[in-house]
């Protein structure tokens, strides 16, 4: 008798290196690739408008992807623990498979699916897949979960590794299923003026051959260059497009300087998946305790300012505007942003951490997380808190010396010269004029004086954590 499992995908939108998939094509003559529309995720406290475009997107290219293989993808809406138990039940399917992942909620929400299938007599079977090694085994020599990167790193890749896994040859639907369909894109899910990058599995590989064949190469010198330097593979790999397993392979495969550099970045995703499946109450919580107690300031036009990408300050405008337009943003810039926020204007982490869940493509939880509270000196990775105050003047200056990254996102600033870029409100009344750049006119002038900014946050962070004797 032929069996049949389900394949429940949520951000695993792949056909190749899919341990799910792949398992269930061995041991099921039929499977279904099943993606769950859950209103709690679409409109809950992680929702975003862009994220949920590309979402479609990729379901779209995922499910011509499955077509190819005789297949196709199966749409419902609702809640897993109800959707799943009543496909297993209507196919009789004996198995269902999915990616485990480290959230709180994912985890919650997959205990109440097992649950349910169980009672049915139906298999539940979670696989790795979303990171490069198994995120739950590095341990300390004492046992315990790793709160510091580096250490974590060496251990993480002395893991051992699964192979890297070739697309199922061929899948085969139940007769007469009704895949369902798609629906329109909901109202939250906006389009964005100049996307960062096309959604779906084929781009994602193209984009990864492209960065391996030759980029790869310069990553350790030039990642922090603002006009380029970096994959851009960031939202493919939240969404599973490509695998994280096979990009480190196969940038190891290529071998060099760049690619050590660039499979290092990689480990930042599994270390902060790490933290947050040991730490759960990061999510709401500064891992460090006694950070707790900071003070933050309400400062509803400084934190417009920001969001808008009008503080005065052009690299900090320039990071937030490209945000804005295409749903991504180059990392060093993720840095000064985030920096201006906590340390400048003295807001709360959580609310930028909130704003990023709302516009980037490539925001998830952990990772999220993990990086606002990095800058801001409360979370894991710790480093004393003064030297996480970017200067974004000193910033602009260093990794975009030739002013390009600034001037393609704030285009007020397009005649202003070179050496005034960075501190456009230090030209003369003459020099704004000649610029075409009025400060106050047609460029705002800067929110907050960066130095005297820089003592308040010493002073604020000193107060809850004292130096020690």
């Amino acid at each position: 008798m032929e069996k049949t499992a389900i394949v429940w995908l949520r951000r695993d939108l792949r056909t190749h290196d899919h341990p799910a998939l792949s398992a269930a094509a061995e041991s099921c003559e039929r499977v279904v690739p099943l993606f769950v529309l859950d209103q709690r995720l679409l409109d809950g406290r992680f929702a975003s408008g862009p994220r949920t475009a590309f979402m479609f997107g990729c379901l779209r290219a995922l499910d011509e992807e499955l077509e190819a293989l005789g297949a196709g993808l199966c749409l419902r809406a609702g809640a897993p623990e109800d959707v799943l138990p009543q496909l297993a039940e209507q196919l009789g399917a004996s198995e269902v498979y999915w990616t485990s992942d480290v959230s709180p909620f994912a985890r919650e929400r997959d205990r109440r699916v097992t649950e349910r299938l169980k009672e049915l007599g139906v298999a539940a079977i979670p696989s790795a897949g979303n990171f490069c090694a198994d995120v739950s085994l590095p341990r300390t020599k004492n046992g315990k979960p790793f709160s510091v990167f580096t250490p974590f790193w060496k251990a993480e890749r002395e893991l051992p590794r699964r192979a890297v896994l070739e697309q199922p040859k061929s899948l085969r639907l139940p007769d007469g299923l009704d895949r369902g369909e798609l629906p329109a894109l909901p109202p939250l899910g906006e389009q964005l003026p100049e996307p960062f990058c096309q959604p779906g599995e084929p781009a994602a590989r193209a984009a990864l051959e492209l960065w391996l064949n030759g980029p790869i190469d310069s990553y350790a010198n030039r990642h922090d260059d603002l006009s380029g330097g970096t994959s851009g593979l960031s939202a493919w790999l939240r969404w599973g497009c490509i695998s994280s397993r096979e990009t480190e392979q196969r940038a190891q495969q290529r071998g060099g300087e760049g690619a050590a550099a660039f499979v290092r970045q990689l480990a930042w995703r599994d270390f902060y998946a790490h933290v947050l499946l040991m730490f759960p109450d990061n999510l709401k919580l500064e891992y460090q305790a006694k950070f707790r107690e900071l003070q933050w300031v309400a400062d509803e036009p400084g934190f417009t300012a920001w969001c808008e990408g009008q503080t005065g300050y052009p690299l900090v405008d320039a990071g937030m505007r490209q945000l804005a337009a295409s749903g991504w943003m180059h990392n060093r810039a993720r840095m000064v942003v985030g920096s201006f926020l906590t340390k400048d204007l003295q807001i709360d982490w959580r609310r930028g951490e909130q704003w990023f869940e709302e516009m980037l493509l490539d925001a998830e939880p952990s990772q999220n997380n993990g990086n606002w509270q990095w800058i801001a000196s409360t979370g894991v990775d710790p480093a004393p808190y003064f030297r996480r105050i970017f200067n974004p003047i000193l910033q602009q200056q260093r990794f975009d010396p030739e002013g390009q990254y600034v001037r393609r996102w704030v285009g007020e600033l397009a005649g202003v010269p070179q050496e005034r870029l960075a501190e456009p409100w230090k030209m003369s009344e003459q020099e704004q004029e000649q610029a075409g750049c009025v400060i106050g006119r047609d460029y705002p002038a800067p929110v907050v004086d960066h130095a005297a900014a820089r003592i308040a946050t010493i002073e604020r962070y000193r107060a809850v954590s004292p130096p020690k004797d």
